[in-house]
Order: structure tokens, then sequence, then C-alpha cells
């Protein structure tokens, strides 16, 4: 830094404040490109491990996820990832599928002073956590999940979601549209069943708890719940499903029983990902703002105080997006 200070003929405290972009440094428009002609001939850069013994900020965000194989997850980094850079942070991201440790245990770990702040997405969160994060004394949100006692979180509309897939289903017809959820006690699960029933509700039709089943997150988990469902009885006519993933492993199942799609059953899924383009048949899907979400989330988390009370829905944009896996009831 003093060689640039020596080569832009200014002082060392300028070079600081121009390189860290202060905002109420007044210096003319030619002095303010010395310096940074000065950068770009020496090659300077900060040293952001001294900078942070100085600041006490490591110029880190920490995201945890449940795991990596559910692909909804890498839209929200994406997006969270983006926003920390273009404010000057990177972004480390950790899941509880790593060594198998806990949730509570990789809080902790993050919490040692690795991190300026948290951001946890997905998944139902326990007592434990709540208390380990309110224990950490450094920034935190929540991402797409609500806590159980503060309001720290950042949500997407996914209430709206699920009545703008099963109107889609009730416009083409159907009357019998079975469920197959997201994992008990999972705050964005609940969230898709209450809009799948208001959508019933408001057609005047009932919800059956026969076609309501409950999955996890994973293609797996979808074809265990539907194979389930068929195994209930009367078949329905659609199936709403609450995550993209879930719906891999549904039309697997369906296939598997000799039903055809969208001729036998229709599929129609919340989020959309490239991948649901290139299904057999191709996925209909209600595509979501998840990068936004990620990206709103580390945004406030790096522009509010810890004890700020947060509660935002990420709304829009919400789109369905119509592709083979729907048709009317034959």
């Amino acid at each position: 830094m003093s060689d640039v200070a020596a080569l832009a003929r200014v002082d060392k405290a300028v070079v600081s404040r121009v390189v860290n972009d202060d905002k109420v440094l007044s210096i003319r428009p030619e002095t303010r490109e010395r310096v940074h002609a000065a950068i770009r001939q020496l090659g300077y850069r900060r040293n952001m491990a001294a900078r942070s013994l100085r600041t006490a900020r490591t110029g880190t965000l920490g995201l945890f996820i449940p795991d990596f194989a559910n692909p909804v997850y890498a839209e929200i980094i994406t997006g969270a990832e983006a926003e920390a850079l273009a404010r000057g942070c990177v972004l480390m991201v950790g899941t509880s599928t790593a060594g198998g440790r806990a949730a509570k245990d990789y809080l902790e770990v993050l919490g040692e002073g690795r991190v300026d702040g948290l951001l946890l997405a997905g998944g139902p969160i326990t007592w434990a956590e709540q208390e380990t994060l309110s224990s950490l004394g450094i920034p935190w949100l929540l991402v797409n999940r609500r806590g159980r006692t503060t309001a720290r979180h950042v949500i997407l509309d996914d209430t709206r979601a699920a009545l703008i897939a099963v109107e889609h289903l009730l416009e083409l017809g159907h009357e019998r549209i079975a469920h197959v959820g997201g994992p008990a006690g999972a705050d964005t699960a609940r969230r898709r069943r209450a809009g799948y029933r208001k959508a019933l509700r408001q057609h005047e039709l009932i919800p059956d708890p026969d076609l309501d089943v409950v999955a996890d997150y994973t293609p797996d988990g979808g074809a265990r719940a539907t194979t389930e469902l068929l195994a209930g009885g009367a078949r329905p006519t659609a199936i709403f499903v609450a995550n993209v993933a879930s719906a891999i492993g549904v039309l697997t199942a369906l296939r598997t029983a000799g039903l055809s799609v969208p001729e036998d059953v229709s599929v129609i899924a919340v989020h959309d990902l490239p991948l649901a383009d290139h299904l057999v048949p191709a996925l209909t899907t209600v595509r979501m703002p998840l990068r936004r979400l990620g990206a709103r989330a580390a945004e406030l988390l790096l522009t509010t105080q810890p004890g700020d009370l947060i509660s935002e829905v990420v709304r829009e944009p919400i789109e369905l997006i119509v592709r083979q896996s729907t048709g009317p009831p034959s």
C-alpha cells in the first residue's frame, strides 16, 4: 500500500479508502484514477487475512443446507454467491451430510469466528439448532424456513405456488387430485400442503386424506410415496408434487405401475429446473424465484443488525411452465 501511495503521490490512508470503496471519501477524479493506475501497475491486492485482524471480519458468509443432492439448493447457492461477491464477500457452503456431523455441531464450528454470518436453508429447525444460533453472537438468517421462536427468515410464497399448480389441474378438468408432499415437520411442506387444500376447497372439493401422502425431497422418496398412493385403492387422475426432485421418482413409479403420463395420470411439481425439460415426459412445473431468494437472503444478512426482526416473503416471479406431463383426464 505504501508503494501504491508513493507512485500515485497520495497519502497511504487515501489508498486504503479508495481500495475499500469508501463512499464518503472526497477526492478529485484524476486523483482516484492515479491510485487505480498505480494499483494496476504494481499488481496490488488487499491482504484479506491482515484486514480481518484489523476489522474482526472474515469477508465470508456461511450457507448451511441439508444436502447437495437436491438440485433446488444449487439455485439458492448461485443467487447467494452472486450477491455475496457483489458485496465483497465469499460464500462457504456446508451440509449436514458431510462426515455424518449433526447440524448443531456444524453450526458451532462455523460460529468460531470463521464466518461473518450464517444462512440456513431448508428442513425443520430443531430446538438445539435454535439455541446454538442464539449463542453464537453472529448474524444469522433462515432461508425458506421459519424458526420456532424468533422471526429471522426470508421465504418463498409456497402457498401461492401450490395454488397455481392445483388450479392448473382443476382447469384441465381433474377432480381426484393427489398430493405427494414434503417431509413431516418441514415448513415448506406445510405451506405447500395448505395451498393444495385451499385450491380444492375453493372449487368445493373436499381434500381426501387418502390422496395426501408424505415424502422427502428426493427421487426415492417420491417413488415410495407414489407406490403407497397407488396401493391405496382408486387411483388419482392427477398428482401435485411438492418438489421437482420428488417428481422424478413419481414419474418412475407411475411408469413401473404401467401407467402413462399424462394419459392416465397428470403430474405437476413445484420448482422448475433445466432437468424438468428433459424428463420423459417433460415435466410441467411452477417456477419459483430460487436465485432471487438466495440473493435477497445474502443481502439481508449483510445489511441488517443481528437483533433485527426479519419476516419477508419473496413473491415474484412465480410462473406456470406447461409441458407434456399434464393434460385433461381421460
